[in-house]
């Protein structure tokens, strides 16, 4: 057995390593290693921290029940956990602003990796689209006849603004978002907790009374629970963002393993432990719950709870911190795929324009490219800003799956080739457990949510096709930029005798 030549050349796109020494300048294609241990930790911890949790987790109470909530919370949350640890595998071993687009066109198929770089770029300059588009719902709360499209350009000029700076103000933005997302969680569990004990609120203590209403804990059947996985797995995105921030790392054989490490221990106690603590405070059948709709967005189930402990400001600090989550998506969303589109750049795939970098590192052009696609929430002017919020979601939505399983398909084919070369894992510098068992269930699971997106749609006696096509969009555009790739470049599977590490 023999180890793989891993040394730090591996941080630069294999297009462009011949052109990286020691006297680059700006012009050159290397983006410089700033971000420090607490960045990718707060960046692993806050990507999953956001309205999924403190809104949507109300609804995915209601319709499942408190027990059928927290199981899919917690199969959901092993999904991830283990398409983190296969994200980990690769993204240490090959630390790139690219990630999952270059892992897919080395261990896949380019014609993949390309397909798959295009759509994590639009995917998440969308997103950028979606926060700014919600900030406009959320601060309607507090200055409801101020015209919202006011709020999204104000937002998008702010996000623009840390990402244009340096790649370390981006991560200190979100090491401060992250911590205030951290905080609001820690507080709620810490007064959930005591209203449980009776500590608040008078009265003994709650037990499992509102696990015994109605049909609790376990509500509806396996096609609810497929329904709820939807609303949950969005909840979790955003937690891949710390593979392309790897490329960014001071030292991302150390950094990224352990922000991925913290992955599950996150999982357990910001979802986990809310959402069974919830379901033990308010019962399912709480009309409350059920207010996930966007124009209620600043109602949250963490709002009832803080309300029913006596904290009559509850609903205007919730407010705050879900207003702080949409603002720490957007700058994440902004960064990823101004990233993402470098490395596209730098690698052939894309202008290139875009990857040129200003002397503090940033791609400028790029992050233009990005800032302008996100004006896409410029049509909540024309159509209703729920309207546009909801249609920018779905089509983020299905986007981001799409990413998740190519994690898995691409740590798969990774190892298989690494070990056929006759390298030995030991000498990988972080190694996924349960492997092939861990990329499998993801890959299974995953595409289980994918193809159930919107399945009530094909239910109904009319057939809602807009509905339809925004969910399900992103798969035949991913589609036929893979099948282009493959019959204009003639990009083939990669084999495995041919793979290089």
């Amino acid at each position: 057995m023999h180890t793989p030549n891993i040394d730090s050349g591996a941080a630069a796109p294999a297009s462009s390593t011949a052109t990286n020494t020691a006297s680059n300048t700006a012009s050159n294609n290397q983006l410089h290693r700033v971000l420090k241990a607490r960045h990718l930790t707060m960046i692993a911890l806050g990507g999953a921290i956001g309205t999924g949790l403190f809104v949507a987790s109300g609804a995915a109470i209601a319709q499942a029940g408190p027990g059928g909530a927290l199981m899919v919370y917690l199969v959901i949350g092993l999904m991830v956990y283990f398409i983190m640890t296969s994200l980990g595998e690769l993204a240490t071993f090959m630390p790139v602003s690219g990630s999952f687009c270059t892992y897919a066109s080395r261990y896949v198929d380019p014609g993949f990796g390309f397909a798959l770089g295009w759509n994590f770029w639009v995917s998440w300059a969308t997103v950028v689209a979606v926060d700014v588009v919600a900030a406009q719902l959320v601060m309607a709360y507090w200055l409801p006849d101020t015209p919202g499209w006011i709020w999204s350009v104000a937002f998008l000029a702010l996000t623009f603004g840390l990402n244009a700076f340096s790649a370390r103000s981006f991560g200190e933005a979100e090491y401060w978002f992250a911590i205030i997302k951290v905080v609001a969680v820690l507080c709620f569990i810490v007064v959930g907790v005591a209203m449980l004990a009776g500590i608040i609120h008078g009265g003994g203590p709650v037990g499992l009374d509102n696990w015994k209403v109605g049909d609790a804990p376990f509500v509806g059947n396996a096609a609810t629970w497929v329904g709820v996985a939807m609303v949950v797995a969005y909840s979790f995105q955003g937690t891949e963002l710390v593979g392309v921030a790897a490329g960014e790392s001071e030292n991302p054989r150390r950094n990224v393993p352990r922000a991925i490490n913290s992955v599950f221990w996150r999982i357990l106690l910001f979802y986990v432990l809310a959402i069974l603590i919830i379901g033990l405070l308010v019962p399912y059948t709480d009309p409350q719950l059920l207010r996930n709709e966007v124009e209620d967005i600043a109602v949250s189930p963490f709002t009832l709870v803080f309300e029913h402990a006596g904290l009559l400001s509850a609903a205007t600090v919730m407010n705050a911190v879900i207003l702080t989550s949409v603002l720490s998506a957007g700058n994440s969303g902004m960064y990823a795929a101004t990233r993402m589109l470098f490395n596209m750049a730098a690698e052939g795939q894309a202008p290139a324009l875009f990857k040129r970098l200003t002397p503090r590192g940033v791609p400028l052009y790029a992050l233009l490219a990005t800032t302008l696609l996100a004006c896409l929430c410029l049509f909540s002017v024309v159509y209703s800003p729920k309207a546009v919020y909801i249609w920018l979601l779905n089509f983020a939505g299905m986007t981001e799956f799409i990413v998740w399983l190519s994690i898995a398909v691409s740590h798969y084919r990774f190892r298989q080739g690494y070990v056929k070369h006759g390298y030995d894992t030991a000498n990988l510098p972080y190694k996924a457990g349960l492997f092939p068992f861990g990329p499998l269930l993801a890959f299974v699971l995953c595409l289980v949510v994918t193809l159930g997106q919107n399945y009530q749609a094909f239910l109904e006696e009319r057939i809602d096709w807009i509905g339809v096509v925004s969910t399900y969009l992103a798969i035949p555009l991913f589609l036929g930029l893979w099948i282009g790739h493959r019959l204009l470049r003639g990009s083939r599977w990669v084999k495995y005798q041919d793979m290089r590490f």
